[in-house]
């Protein structure tokens, strides 16, 4: 604090002023403009937010990820009831493909969806993401994301030793506050060490002029992070050297400094009462004009003020009053109002929820009744209604390997603002740590931050956002006429098949570019939709294109993404009793099949040879239904988890395929690829629509021997109905009708857990779940309270009990609670 402490001794006051009467400078046309402009930006681009809460942070392959959704609109964090469809994908980390997405329902700002893990994934790192329509008109630094961890049960690689690798050069970045060096005006610059991992460092060092003089010495305090003050001078550049715990030393050169400029400080620590914004420059004594000063949160001002650049020092006190709680953000712009400096600042006023949860009794014995209290109130003891997620967890089996890991809270109130990781989040919002208010001032200081750039909200107009709110599903596309111009106005009319084998009629018109579009549509799991245009009175000769349903692209930005690191017996308990389950669920399989096979009839059908085959015996072979293509965006789609050894990851229109045992030291091997015997390209195969396949053929290893070294990786082969000798024509499409499936929301899945109060047979099973319970919709009352029950298993161990949730009007709130089994 002794650059505050000269600043205090050296400058009086100057009290920033509200914004009403900060517009009453004589020059005052900017500060108008400026508080009009970030009105309307907000206004036009309104922001949402999106948090995920799972049951636990790893699994094993054959789990469900059981997920809760929950949306907020971005300035107040009210419960966002706009947008009504989440979507949610799942990212591999290594090969950085989408591997499964889901389309959740919201209701309320709430949404509720699982996704169960197939036996192919691969183990290792890999992300959840979430987002809404609205969101993709946005960075994709603001999708929610987290990372999970999935494990193999029979593999020694789903251990690590949690040896830590020798440290490279480490990465450090210099952050002068405000953004910029001023020649013979005090300053303070903040750093951050981090690993080539990009974990923060412990390190120390000193800044030395080129003169040889030290200037400055320096110490992190938090995961890397830390600052120093230096005041530049004219003709001195300035190398900071870095100090590593394992005795290692780096040098860094830090920022230039400029001639002359302005430097902003915001001292958000010492005082209770107000924000303190110091505002010094150098420019010459003859330069004349006003700097403009905003302070705004989430896109909404706080106050505007303005001071006369001839005094070199400006100190104005903001009341914390008029902050939100959360991140704030302060812009300096020059006299000729251009920004110039720019400072982030955390408001801290505790006004979140209090969640209590209390289990009837502190000991359970095994497979007893936990009946668990929540009670929910405000930052004053009143009770609130409020929407919860709540998941209880063997602690034996679910290891808390990260603490202070991101939860609603710490999400809503810092990681959904800032881009880049946030090492232990939780850590800036526990009392227990006396230092993180100004641990969390040094973040501020230290973290990248764009949630827009002022060029842009300075527009007198904005573009229309390419992405609409969804109320519903959409479907969209394009009529054509063969010759692919555009055929003018066309009649529409599309019949919705619902599986429940309910119908929808709708009737509309495209417009003169052929562009359609059905919005706000609602149905679950897949459905065909015939669409069928006319021209006219009765021409029919055109086609009808459906826009491709893409994600958006993924790009890791939070980073590292790493799978949690394991001692090698903390998982022992968990991948054992994984490996039983799944063996108990193989038995029972295996004895259907077992049933299956004393029925079956013993005369073996004999298959007709198919003439555009050039080989025998297929090593699988699936035969395509109206079953298999609802939800199947493509033929590839179809193979996914249907043939042993096949293993398609990636999204479905950039899919990844390898036939087990398929790769070399340049990586995976991908199949051939053929059509009707004929080889053809990936891509080529996407194309194909799924109602036109009869059948697909996988050749592995020696089967596929008879296409010589091009099949080394296995043979996928297609073949068409209509390439097929047997074909009927009379079945071709009628012209200007297309039939498609759609895929809806994710039917909301009930979470199984057994009630030993009931005799059951399934009782008899031994019970070592990993995730005892899962609720996610629970809604207190008008007394703030709620009751959840579930059954203990056969283990006996500590149950971890954790809720989150958020009120109507936008707090958020954690609580936790333990109970042991006995």
């Amino acid at each position: 604090m002794n650059l505050l402490s000269a600043l205090f001794r050296q400058y009086g006051w100057i009290l920033a002023v509200p914004v009403l009467l900060a517009l009453r400078f004589t020059d005052d046309t900017f500060a108008v403009r400026l508080v009009e402009r970030l009105r309307a930006f907000s206004t036009a681009y309104p922001k949402e937010k999106v948090y995920v809460q799972t049951d636990k942070p790893y699994y094993t392959v054959g789990e469900t990820i059981w997920m809760k959704g929950y949306l907020f609109d971005g300035p107040l964090h009210l419960a966002d009831s706009v947008s009504k469809v989440l979507y949610v994908d799942l990212l591999q980390i290594e090969s950085q493909k989408i591997v499964v997405h889901r389309i959740l329902k919201a209701e309320n700002g709430y949404a509720t969806g699982a996704i169960v893990l197939g036996d192919s994934l691969p183990a290792g790192g890999y992300v959840l993401r979430a987002y809404t329509g609205w969101m993709r008109n946005f960075p994709e630094d603001y999708f929610f994301t987290k990372p999970l961890t999935i494990l193999h049960t029979d593999t020694e690689t789903a251990l690590t030793t949690g040896s830590t690798p020798a440290v490279l050069q480490p990465d450090v970045q210099f952050f002068p506050e405000g953004g910029q060096l001023i020649n013979g005006i005090e300053s303070r610059v903040a750093f951050k060490t981090v690993s080539p991992s990009g974990k923060g460092l412990e390190s120390s060092g000193f800044v030395l002029s080129s003169a040889g003089d030290t200037v400055t010495g320096f110490s992190a305090k938090h995961r890397g992070m830390g600052y120093f003050s230096i005041k530049p001078e004219p003709g001195q550049h300035y190398t900071a050297f870095v100090n590593l715990s394992d005795g290692s030393r780096y040098q860094y050169a830090l920022p230039e400094a400029r001639p002359e400029g302005y430097v902003l400080l915001v001292d958000n620590i010492t005082n209770r009462e107000n924000v303190r914004v110091y505002v010094r420059n150098n420019k010459p004594a003859s330069a004349q004009g006003r700097f403009t000063l905003i302070a705004q949160s989430r896109g909404k001002e706080i106050q505007v003020a303005q001071g006369d650049m001839s005094k070199k020092a400006v100190v104005f006190q903001i009341s914390r009053q008029l902050f939100p709680e959360g991140i704030s953000q302060f812009t300096l712009f020059d006299e000729t109002n251009q920004p110039v400096c720019e400072r982030l600042a955390f408001i801290e006023k505790k006004d979140r929820l209090n969640i209590r949860l209390k289990p009837s009794k502190p000991t359970f014995g095994a497979r007893e009744k936990v009946q668990v209290e929540v009670a929910v109130t405000d930052a004053s003891g009143a009770p609130v209604r409020a929407n919860l997620s709540l998941a209880a967890t063997d602690a034996s089996q679910v290891v808390e390997k990260e603490p202070y890991a991101a939860n609603l809270v710490s999400y809503l109130l810092l990681g959904s603002d800032l881009k880049g990781l946030i090492e232990e989040p939780g850590y800036y919002f526990d009392p227990a740590n006396k230092e993180r208010l100004p641990d969390l001032d040094v973040l501020m200081m230290t973290q990248g931050w764009r949630q827009f750039v002022w060029k842009d909200v300075l527009q007198d107009t904005y573009p229309v956002p390419e992405h609409l709110v969804e109320n519903g599903l959409v479907l969209s596309g394009q009529v054509v006429r063969p010759n692919q111009k555009t055929p003018g106005k066309v009649t529409l009319t599309f019949l919705i098949m619902h599986p429940d084998s309910s119908r929808d009629v709708l009737t509309g018109e495209a417009d003169e570019n052929g562009r359609f579009g059905v919005y706000g549509l609602k149905f679950n799991d897949s459905t065909r939709v015939m669409i069928q245009a006319v021209m006219g009175k009765n021409n029919r000769n055109v086609e009808i294109k459906l826009d491709n349903l893409v994600n958006p692209t993924v790009k890791m930005t939070r980073i590292p993404y790493n799978p949690i690191v394991f001692q090698r017996d903390e998982l022992a308990d968990y991948l054992k009793r994984a490996k039983e389950y799944q063996e108990i669920e193989r038995q029972i399989r295996r004895n259907r099949e077992i049933l299956l096979k004393e029925v079956t009839v013993r005369k073996k059908r004999e298959v007709p040879m198919d003439s555009r085959k050039i080989y025998g015996q297929a090593s699988n072979t699936i035969k395509v239904d109206q079953t298999m293509t609802g939800g199947a965006q493509t033929v590839l789609d179809l193979l996914r988890g249907r043939v042993a050894g096949v293993n398609v990851s990636g999204s479905s229109m950039n899919p990844t395929v390898q036939i087990r045992g398929s790769a070399n030291f340049a990586g995976v091997v991908e199949p051939l690829f053929t059509i009707d015997g004929m080889p053809v390209s990936k891509e080529s195969i996407l194309t194909v629509s799924v109602y036109d396949v009869d059948y697909i053929d996988v050749l592995k290893g020696a089967a596929a021997t008879i296409f010589g070294s091009r099949a080394s990786g296995g043979v996928i082969a297609v073949y068409t109905k209509r390439g097929s000798p047997n074909y009927d024509y009379s079945k071709e499409k009628t012209p200007g009708t297309l039939v498609a499936t759609l895929p809806g929301f994710q039917t909301v899945r009930e979470f199984y857990a057994p009630r030993y109060d009931e005799n059951k047979p399934e009782h008899v099973r031994p019970d070592y779940r990993p995730t005892l319970h899962w609720a996610p919709m629970i809604q207190t009352g008008d007394d703030g309270k709620a009751q959840v029950s579930f059954f203990a298993s056969d283990a006996r161990t500590t149950i971890r009990i954790v809720a989150e949730g958020a009120s109507t009007d936008g707090h958020p709130g954690v609580g936790n609670a333990s109970v042991e089994v006995k």
